[in-house]
């Protein structure tokens, strides 16, 4: 459990960190226009937003902090 601990709360800092440097995006396709069976789509690159990346970077420490106090 301990070891767990450590290693959830490390990938969520690392994830969190990535987060806020601006370097994590995703992509979303949005119909623009559907004329029967024709279709015109477009695709956008979006950022994660830097509040889901701070969580992160909270939830890991707290994990992190938890693993190595945790004594059992």
């Amino acid at each position: 459990m301990r070891a767990g601990l450590i290693i959830a709360g490390i990938i969520l800092l690392i994830a969190g960190i990535w987060v806020v440097a601006g370097h994590a995006s995703y992509k979303q396709t949005d119909t623009v226009v559907q004329l029967g069976s024709a279709k015109l789509t477009a695709t956008h690159d979006k950022s994660v937003p830097g509040w889901l990346g701070i969580a992160g970077i909270v939830i890991g420490g707290l994990l992190l902090v938890g693993g190595i106090a945790n004594k059992r």
